[in-house]
């Protein structure tokens, strides 16, 4: 939500897609929990435009596709549908030409949706808590990376490790930042997410952090992200003539 908020201030058009029946991404956004209607279960499920259920924020070029605890029910719901892993691919190209980036925010769980979000992007972002437990599910990370890939998207990439909630005060952070720079080398961004005061509170005044305090430490870190990722992105489409990126 953070990232595609800076990409929007910087005159970018994103829609951020929520996956997550959670709804943090959505309600972090600005947009009120029980303030909608429809949402992304009913693309997936129901088959309805995926325009109709586009929603504005504050932010003029940041859209958001909402998602709400109606959003669990397609886990189930789509077992039975043919090609089911590629709902959200469908549903993403009648706006593929209106928006320079798509940001898919994913439930934490290798379900359905995410297969679903997996299926449909262009890169892959894993944001990485700086505690031990959370590197270990980087390896089942990439072996599930090569399962889509083999199996229903062969252009995946990994867009870049992100570190987060990065305490500079802590052996720990440092220790986990050197072990996985050492391990993944430049899959691994140079920009981390600190523990930041400011940035926790923003979710709950359900504003982005550029939005919440432009000036705090962590809205300086996601615009440094968000350049990575541009800068990446320049350099693939001189490269390749590449397509518009996805995460």
């Amino acid at each position: 939500m953070n990232l595609a908020a800076v990409l929007a201030t910087w005159g970018l058009r994103v829609l951020l897609v929520d996956a997550d029946p959670q709804g943090n991404a959505t309600s972090g956004a600005g947009i009120a929990r029980g303030s909608f209607r429809k949402g992304l279960y009913h693309a997936l499920v129901l088959d309805q435009p995926i325009a109709d259920l586009i929603l504005p924020t504050e932010i003029a070029s940041l859209s958001v596709v909402p998602a709400n605890k109606d959003l669990a029910g397609a886990e189930v719901e789509l077992v039975d549908v043919d090609r089911r892993e590629f709902q959200l691919r469908s549903t993403l190209s009648e706006v593929d030409s209106h928006y320079d980036y798509f940001i898919i925010d994913c439930p934490p769980s290798l379900g359905l949706l995410t297969l679903n979000a997996l299926t449909a992007a262009k890169s892959l972002l894993v944001p990485i808590q700086c505690e031990y437990y959370a590197l270990e599910r980087v390896t089942e990370l990439f072996d599930t990376l090569a399962r889509i890939r083999r199996l229903h998207n062969p252009g995946l990439t990994i867009e870049g490790l992100l570190l987060t909630m990065y305490d500079e005060r802590t052996n720990l952070s440092g220790a986990v930042a050197s072990d996985l720079r050492d391990f993944y080398g430049q899959q691994v961004f140079q920009t981390v997410i600190p523990r930041n005061v400011r940035l926790a509170e923003a979710p709950s005044y359900g504003k982005p952090i550029v939005i919440y305090d432009a000036q705090s430490k962590g809205a300086e870190a996601y615009s440094q992200l968000a350049k990575e990722i541009i800068d990446e992105s320049k350099s693939l489409r001189q490269g390749a003539g590449g397509a518009t990126l996805s995460l």
